[in-house]
């Protein structure tokens, strides 16, 4: 009779116990997915912040092939924005403009580039006056981004993809 008795006490406490686990399974489960899915947002901004902070956020994807470099002449010097020391500063910096070939607007703008270069020059000038030494120096890709965006609602396209600088020397 005690061993009955211990027969069924076990078996009470082993269904208590598959309904306690199955309860935490469900539970944890739906705790699990959200957590990762937190995760996947949080790895997600990491990687937007990580990408921007190099330079390629929000940019398409070009190879190296389909790749067309604008060299702008001339070494522009551009005065800075007032920071309010009373010192006039001044940037100078050398272009490099990419541009994507196979972009439908490549042929129409990019193979005459150079008929536009002078307002090209223009909207750069009006872009970096607008920053201080001190911003431009700090962000040089915020610059390059501004840069970039500049250009392309000129051209009200994105075929060029790019702004890099090859040479940048500040003065004042």
């Amino acid at each position: 009779m005690k061993k009955n008795m211990i027969s069924v006490i076990i078996l009470a406490l082993l269904i208590v116990n598959i309904a306690l686990t199955s309860v935490m399974l469900f539970s944890v489960t739906s705790t699990n997915k959200a957590t990762a899915d937190m995760v996947m947002r949080i790895t997600g901004a990491m990687d937007m912040e990580l990408s921007s902070a190099d330079g390629n956020a929000f940019k398409p994807t070009v190879p190296i092939e389909s790749t067309v470099p604008y060299d702008i002449a001339d070494t522009m010097t551009i005065r800075l924005k007032q920071d309010g020391d009373g010192v006039d500063h001044y940037i100078m910096i050398a272009i490099t403009l990419s541009m994507n070939n196979e972009h439908e607007d490549y042929k129409t703008y990019g193979e005459s580039l150079s008929d536009r270069e002078s307002l090209i020059k223009s909207e750069i000038i009006n872009v970096v006056g607008q920053y201080t030494m001190a911003e431009a120096q700090a962000d040089e890709e915020a610059l390059k981004q501004a840069i970039l965006e500049s250009i392309q609602n000129m051209f009200g396209s994105d075929f060029i993809f790019r702004v890099d600088f090859r040479d940048v020397k500040y003065s004042g």
